[in-house]
């Protein structure tokens, strides 16, 4: 099979048209190629941001929520304190029961209560050592 100058010339022309299309098409498919990546990074980006602002939101929603709670919990113990109180005899009765319970709490084997004027009366003199007495 014999290939004419024709041909040849068709043959040529092909080629050079495919190689300068390819050259004329490798800066706009760049750029193409740049835009599309562009648009990914700001999608990427916006959606970031969304994820974000959520987090944020369920973080408020959580500490008004637990702000809520301890309200709650602070008024019940409130409202507890206040029963105790009445059925105490008022504050003083009521200071008293909480130091016995703090006393109770402890596992002293001494245990200083203040007297009329707020002192504590110490057993300094129970610590030291007596001297015997003849029989």
């Amino acid at each position: 099979m014999r290939i004419s100058s024709g041909g040849i010339i068709g043959i040529f022309l092909l080629v050079l048209i495919t190689l300068s299309g390819a050259l004329w098409g490798c800066p706009s498919y760049r750029v193409y190629s740049q835009e599309q990546a562009g648009r990914a990074a700001l999608a990427e980006a916006q959606s970031s941001r969304q994820i974000a602002v959520l987090e944020a939101k369920a973080r408020l929603e959580s500490a008004k929520m637990l702000a809520d709670a301890e309200v709650v919990r602070a008024e019940g113990a409130a409202r507890a304190n206040r029963i105790l109180q009445d059925s105490l005899g008022g504050p003083d009765g009521y200071l008293r029961y909480l130091q016995i319970q703090a006393i109770d709490s402890k596992d002293a084997s001494i245990i200083y209560v203040p007297t009329e004027a707020g002192l504590p009366l110490l057993e300094s003199s129970r610590l030291v050592a007596r001297p015997q007495q003849p029989e």
